[in-house]
């Protein structure tokens, strides 16, 4: 396992389970950095021109590109109905990654904090040091 580190404190691996439950699409205003490949995928994924998922689901942040989201925070993806992500399956790295990110890991008090918001969080099956490191690696938050 060169390159992988055995000494930092989820060297056991991290229990997680998606529940598709919303709560990481929904609350707090922020960004879900996306990428022309992203946006690709998920327009066709919701029966859309790219063009046109732009213009309906992408705001220009800067030189970047960020999901829009609703008032109170709800990602634009997130169906207010079902509480599912319309484009789960094609969904951006950013999210594709939750909750494997540096801000999760820095520490267990941070790891629990991201449970209790959470609810895959320590539920399911046991992932492998590897797959964390892994998904980490691909975005940085």
């Amino acid at each position: 396992m060169a390159g992988i580190p055995q000494d930092v404190w989820y060297a056991g691996g991290l229990r997680f389970q998606c529940t598709q439950c919303g709560d990481c699409c929904s609350g707090a205003e922020g960004y879900v950095w996306v990428n022309q490949a992203e946006i690709d995928a998920m327009a066709s994924r919701v029966g859309m021109t790219t063009a046109d998922f732009e213009s309906a689901y992408v705001k220009r942040v800067g030189v970047r590109r960020s999901l829009k989201e609703r008032p109170g925070g709800d990602c634009v993806l997130l169906d207010e109905t079902t509480r599912k992500c319309r484009a789960y399956e094609d969904r951006p790295r950013q999210c594709r990654t939750w909750p494997f990110w540096d801000s999760n890991l820095s520490s267990p008090e941070a790891w629990a904090e991201a449970a209790e918001a959470c609810p895959g969080c320590n539920k399911g099956n046991l992932v492998p040091l590897e797959t964390i490191v892994e998904q980490a690696s691909k975005i940085r938050i």
